[in-house]
């Protein structure tokens, strides 16, 4: 399955690291990541791709939410379909 990743949040040392881990953790395959840091407010969006056989996306939401909390972010993981239907014009 396809899925979008956004993180955003107060910037600080080792977010990427955090949110990677989780995926690689879960063989998650990342295709793309953008991040970009604003007035210190740091925002992301990373395209990867799970193996549903491995973890299923209610789990892989779950563990990231999980770590956002932990490090003071807010991570949304949606499948792509929907978040193609969401932003669609």
């Amino acid at each position: 399955m396809k899925l979008i990743v956004t993180v955003v949040g107060k910037d600080r040392i080792g977010i990427i690291a955090a949110v990677t881990k989780i995926l690689a953790d879960n063989d998650v395959n990342i295709l793309s990541i953008n991040q970009n840091i604003l007035n210190g407010f740091f925002n992301m969006i990373l395209f990867a791709e799970a193996n549903e056989n491995k973890i299923s996306l209610v789990e892989l939401q779950n563990a990231l939410r999980l770590q956002g909390e932990e490090i003071g972010v807010e991570i949304k993981t949606q499948h792509q379909d929907i978040f193609d239907a969401m932003h669609k014009v």
